[in-house]
């Protein structure tokens, strides 16, 4: 029986097109169904085209219990993409296609309604590199409830990072996930110095959040909470790819804040349901038929 969580994820849905085959993705559905698998009611504000690859992406985030009712299904904008180049490490490289239908992202009163119920609300920078995304995200994050957790996912693909769309996220955020490739890009534009707990220290008093996560690949990962910094090493295991991972560990990180978790039980649960993830094919194995729990 699912549980009385309701989250809201913003963004954008799209399919990776891997050298073996197409595969539905894009963060803000990774983690719709991550989060969809770990418990929680979730709807997945974006669009998809009037097209093969958008009614296939309909019906598998349908199946996988999403709620789809505010993705948009557009006749004059296609279906997102992204031609994903993985290396022998596991780790993706991606060339994403512009004019498409996530772009087209709105903000109506349905979506609206959905962020006012929900526990909490998740968005990402890509979403933003329109004019249009950008207003979308601003208005739909603006009318979640006072208690809501805002939780801003960085996700920086060049050449689609804006210092203005990253500043304004850090502001409407509340809890912010990056990894450790997208930390030196805000040490710069913010002009952090030290080490990368300093760093994060810094944005955590500087924009009032209340929850910093840094993933740092095989070194593990950092999380600082209300002050008090927190590290988890990583698991060994034989990755398959690491696509998926982190969006897999920020749905994790939001159940258990929601749920009040202690920081030592999320932090290793986000890294267990995270290294689970690196272990199978694209970005959103099964995790209740893989035995994955996150019940209490």
């Amino acid at each position: 029986m699912k549980s009385e969580i309701r989250i809201v994820s913003i963004g954008e849905v799209l399919w990776d097109l891997f050298p073996d085959g197409a595969r539905l993705g894009g963060a803000p559905a990774n983690f719709a169904c991550h989060c969809q698998s770990l418990g929680a009611r979730v709807s997945l504000v974006s669009a998809v085209g009037r097209d093969a690859l958008g009614d296939e992406a309909w019906r598998r985030l349908s199946e996988r219990g999403v709620d789809v009712s505010c993705v948009r299904r557009l006749e004059d904008w296609p279906t997102g993409t992204v031609e994903v180049d993985v290396d022998p490490w596991g780790k993706p490289a991606f060339r994403i296609r512009e004019g498409v239908a996530w772009d087209a992202l709105d903000a109506g009163i349905e979506a609206k309604g959905l962020v006012q119920a929900a526990q909490a609300v998740c968005f990402g920078t890509l979403a933003q590199r329109t004019e249009t995304g950008r207003r979308a995200v601003h208005e739909l994050v603006a009318t979640a409830s006072e208690g809501a957790l805002r939780v801003c996912d960085i996700n920086l693909r060049k050449p689609f990072v804006s210092a203005d769309v990253i500043r304004e996220s850090l502001g409407m955020a509340d809890v912010l996930k990056l990894n450790d490739d997208e930390l030196p890009e805000l040490a710069a534009q913010f002009g952090l110095e030290g080490t990368a707990e300093d760093q994060v220290r810094v944005l955590a008093d500087r924009f009032g959040l209340r929850v910093v996560v840094l993933t740092l690949g095989e070194l593990g990962s950092c999380l600082l909470r209300e002050g008090e910094w927190s590290r988890e090493p990583a698991r060994a295991v034989q990755v398959v790819d690491t696509v998926g991972a982190g969006d897999a560990f920020t749905a994790a990180l939001v159940m258990g804040l929601l749920k009040g978790w202690p920081t030592p039980r999320l932090l290793r649960c986000a890294t267990d349901v995270a290294a689970y993830v690196c272990t199978q094919a694209g970005a959103t194995p099964d995790l209740e038929s893989a035995g994955v729990r996150f019940e209490g």
